[in-house]
C-alpha cells in the first residue's frame, strides 16, 4: 500500500507544478513579454534603453492611456464608448478655437474643454440610460456627430494663428504660452507633464474602481445590472457617471494633444479610438484578471508604446504598425484566456 502511494506522489506533484507554471504565465504574460521586448530592442539598438527614450515612450502613450482609462470604466459597467476618439479630436479643435478665435486664456480654455467632454459623456448617458439605445449604437452616432461638428466652425480648416473664418474675418488670438506648457513641459527637466497627468489619472481611477463602494457597484452593474438594481444600487446614476468620466478623460487627452502640437489639426485623434481600445483590452491580460482594470490599461498602453517605438528605431516600415498592434492584442488575450482554459481542463 505504501508503495502505491509513493508511486502516485510524483505525478501529482508534477501536475501541481504544471498548474503553478501555467498560472504564473497567465498572470505575468504581459510583463514577461514587455521585459523580453526591452531586452531585445536594447540589444538591437543600444539607444533604446536610455532615460530620454523611455520618457519619450511614456509621453507618447500618455494620451492613449488617459483615454483608455475612460474606456475601461465604461467596460466595467458592461458598456462601451466608441465616441472617445471623436471627443478627443473635437477637444483639440475646441481648445484651439477658444484661444485663437475667442481669445480665451489657458485656464478658461481648459475648464471649457473639460466641461465639453463631460457634457458629451452626459449626452451619451442620456441616449443609453434614458432612451435605452444600445451603447454601441449611441456612441457610434455621437462619434459621427462630433466628427462633423468639429469642422463646421472653421469650414473644415485647421485652426492656427491668423485663421480666416468662414465670414471672411481674421482671428486675432493666439495659443496661450501657459497652455503649451501642459504638453511640452516636464518636471525637473526629466518627467514630462503628460506622463504625470497619466499617472495621476490612472491612480485616481484605480482607487475609485478597486477600493471604493462606487467602484464595486460599477463592476456589479457590468456583471448583472438587474441584480445590482435589486441590491439597491442606483444603476442609472452610476452608468451616467461612467460615461461622464469617459468623456472628461477623452477631452483631457485632447487638451494634451492640442498643447503638444500648438494648433487645432483636423486630422488629430484619428487613431486614438483604436489605440485606447487596444490598451484597454490588453489590460484584461495584466495579472490575469480577465476584466477591465485601469492599471492594466496603463500597462497595455506602455506595452504597445514600447513595441512601436522599438520597431521605429529599427526602421521597420510604418505600414506594419497596425498589424503588429493586432498581433500583440491577439497574443496577449490568447495567453490570458488560452492558458487559463488549459489549466482548468
Amino acid at each position: 500500500m505504501t508503495t502505491v502511494t509513493e508511486q502516485t506522489k510524483p505525478p501529482a506533484a508534477a501536475a501541481s507544478g504544471l498548474r503553478l507554471l501555467q498560472e504564473t504565465a497567465r498572470r505575468g504574460a504581459v510583463f514577461i513579454l514587455l521585459a523580453a521586448l526591452l531586452v531585445l530592442f536594447s540589444i538591437a539598438q543600444p539607444a533604446f534603453l536610455t532615460i530620454g527614450n523611455l520618457m519619450s515612450i511614456l509621453q507618447a502613450v500618455a494620451v492613449v492611456a488617459i483615454i483608455g482609462a475612460g474606456v475601461t470604466v465604461t467596460l466595467a459597467i458592461g458598456g462601451f464608448d466608441l465616441s472617445v476618439g471623436a471627443v478627443a479630436a473635437s477637444s483639440v479643435m475646441a481648445a484651439s478655437y477658444a484661444m485663437i478665435v475667442l481669445d480665451l486664456g489657458a485656464g478658461a480654455t481648459v475648464a471649457l474643454v473639460l466641461a465639453f467632454g463631460a457634457l458629451v459623456g452626459a449626452f451619451n448617458a442620456l441616449l443609453i440610460v434614458r432612451l435605452k439605445i444600445p451603447d454601441l449604437l449611441a456612441t457610434l452616432a455621437v462619434m459621427f456627430l462630433l466628427t462633423g461638428l468639429q469642422l463646421i466652425p472653421t469650414a473644415g480648416r485647421s485652426i492656427s494663428a491668423g485663421l480666416i473664418l468662414p465670414d471672411g474675418s481674421k482671428a486675432t488670438g493666439k495659443v496661450d504660452a501657459a497652455f503649451l506648457l501642459i504638453g511640452r513641459s516636464s518636471l525637473a527637466g526629466l518627467v514630462p507633464l503628460p506622463v504625470l497627468l497619466m499617472l495621476l489619472a490612472a491612480l485616481l481611477l484605480h482607487v475609485l474602481t478597486e477600493h471604493t463602494r462606487t467602484g464595486r457597484l460599477l463592476f456589479a452593474i457590468g456583471g448583472n445590472e438587474v441584480a445590482a438594481r435589486l441590491a439597491g444600487a442606483n444603476t442609472a446614476r452610476l452608468k451616467a457617471l461612467a460615461y461622464v468620466l469617459s468623456g472628461t478623460l477623452a477631452s483631457l487627452g485632447g487638451i494634451i494633444v492640442a498643447a503638444r502640437v500648438g494648433r487645432g489639426d483636423v486630422s488629430s485623434g484619428a487613431s486614438l479610438l483604436m489605440d485606447s481600445v487596444a490598451a484597454s483590452l490588453i489590460g484584461f491580460a495584466v495579472l490575469g484578471l480577465r476584466r477591465p482594470n485601469v492599471l492594466g490599461t496603463a500597462v497595455g498602453a506602455v506595452f504597445v508604446g514600447v513595441l512601436l517605438n522599438g520597431l521605429t528605431m529599427l526602421n521597420a516600415p510604418y505600414y506594419t504598425q497596425d498589424f503588429v498592434k493586432g498581433a500583440v492584442l491577439v497574443g496577449a488575450l490568447a495567453l490570458t484566456y488560452g492558458v487559463s482554459r488549459s489549466a482548468n481542463a
